[in-house]
């Protein structure tokens, strides 16, 4: 083993320079430490800005547009089918993508040079890394804020250009003609119907029958039959295996009745989520999980890694991606890898995911797995989308939302929501949550006349109902 030339002291070390590691950063000389190194071997900008938030919203915006002019008719409002320009949707999808990141190259590139290193960075040990060949770096503490890789099954490696992920997918220079989306979670159920409202036919797969983050198997139920009135979901799909056949890709799955099942496509969309880079980092020599499959142990109110000084932050250990809790994350780990060991617990925020399908998905509180319905202290209260007021003036009135509370305390816990510009509303119920607010108190907010919220009211009222 070549020993790297340049050695570097420091008292903290950072690995990824992505929305953690930059946050990671800024605390940690908040905190008062005087040397701090952020390592970066990939391209720079954020998961979000790169291949996530900002570009799947932007071809999600074009879809949006498509679709909007395609059932105008619904109030009397006529327009010719729309041309859909493919390689113009994603010019600007690149484009704005590139805006995007160019704020976080311009706000790495003014750090000072110090405190920057680019290279792969590999332990030697739980205070040593070794970066590419040329760096040694001794640190006091490390926060690893590496991120994550797209997952592909084994085997599908040798589909090549015609195997995309959520990394990939942005850069083509035109929409293919058809698509297998694999995997019903927030990439592949966004991605999958945005490319189907762009004119790319779409076929959708999903080894259980299950679409989006929500668990309430009544909500799955809601989300899943109204997606299905528009996508091509295949649920219950397995013995997948895929095979390329010229410019095109051969799929075989058995199928939900239990029948062999072969489709061809010109691509595939690999959307079954995101590994972990441990394996990369050598993490293994540091007490940390060797391989991508395994999880870490840690204190999510610090982000330490037991007693020592290692700490996490960001997407390697939060799979859900949601950049205010990377954002967080890298501030804790930041903060208490330049104060160990005098490291300090933080207050996490309430959980809130949402999917920007069509209706929307959100998930609000704590999640449904974790409710505790056995004592009989949880209870419900829920409204459908379907008579509701402002939904139906937009001709958008489908959806279910469904919130929990504890019934001793009266306070709302939990939600889960499925139905029109549940973005928003699950961000009043998030708010509430993290006041620790009651029912009663939720219920004494204003609610204008005829919004969507009102909609939230109802389902409110439901569950101040069921807690008498």
């Amino acid at each position: 083993m070549t020993v790297p030339k340049r050695e570097l002291d420091v008292d903290v070390a950072i690995i990824g320079a992505g929305t953690a590691g930059l946050n990671a950063r800024r605390a940690a000389l908040a905190a008062g430490a005087k040397r701090v190194v952020m390592i970066e071997g990939g391209p720079h900008g954020t998961t979000c800005a790169r291949v996530g938030c900002m570009p799947s919203k932007l071809l999600i915006a074009a879809a949006e547009a498509a679709h909007e002019i395609r059932h105008a008719g619904v109030f009397g409002v006529h327009a010719p089918p729309p041309q859909v320009d493919g390689p113009a949707v994603l010019r600007r999808v690149q484009s704005e993508r590139d805006r995007f990141v160019g704020f976080v190259l311009r706000a790495v590139d003014d750090l000072p040079a110090e405190q920057k290193l680019t290279g792969y960075a590999r332990f030697v040990d739980a205070s040593t890394l070794d970066v590419d060949d040329h760096t040694r770096v001794r640190a006091k503490s490390v926060v690893v804020a590496a991120g994550t890789e797209p997952f592909v099954p084994d085997g599908f490696e040798s589909l090549g250009d015609r195997l995309l992920t959520n990394a990939s997918v942005f850069e083509l220079p035109d929409l293919p003609r058809s698509l297998a989306v694999l995997g019903t979670g927030v990439i592949g159920l966004e991605l999958g119907q945005a490319m189907h409202r762009l004119g790319v036919d779409v076929t959708i797969i999903n080894r259980s029958r299950r679409a989006g983050p929500a668990r309430d198997p009544e909500v799955q139920a809601v989300i899943c039959e109204e997606l299905s009135r528009e996508l091509d979901l295949r649920f219950d799909a397995h013995e997948l295996s895929a095979r390329r056949v010229g410019d095109e890709v051969e799929l075989s799955f058995v199928d939900a009745s239990g029948a062999a099942t072969t489709i061809r496509v010109e691509r595939v969309l690999c959307a079954l989520g995101r590994r972990p880079s441990w394996e990369r980092l050598a993490a293994d020599r540091a007490g940390l999980p060797g391989d991508d499959s395994t999880s870490v142990s840690y204190d999510p109110h610090t982000m330490q890694v037991g007693s020592g000084p290692l700490f996490v932050a960001g997407d390697i250990v939060d799979e859900r991606g949601v950049l205010h809790e990377a954002a967080d994350e890298g501030r804790f780990a930041g903060t208490n890898a330049a104060r160990y060991p005098h490291v300090r617990a933080f207050d996490r925020r309430a959980p809130l995911t949402v999917v920007f399908s069509d209706p929307q998905i959100a998930t609000v509180g704590v999640p449904y797995d974790e409710l505790d319905f056995a004592s009989g202290q949880v209870v419900h209260g829920d409204v459908s989308y379907v008579d509701q007021g402002r939904a139906r003036v937009m001709a958008k009135n489908q959806g279910i939302v469904r919130v929990y509370g504890d019934r001793l305390s009266r306070r709302l816990i939990a939600a889960e929501m499925f139905g029109p510009r549940v973005e928003h509303t699950a961000h009043l119920l998030a708010w509430a949550i993290q006041q620790g607010m009651s029912v009663d108190a939720a219920l004494r907010m204003p609610v204008y006349h005829p919004v969507v919220e009102e909609g939230i009211r109802t389902a409110l009222r439901r569950l101040a109902a069921a807690m008498e």
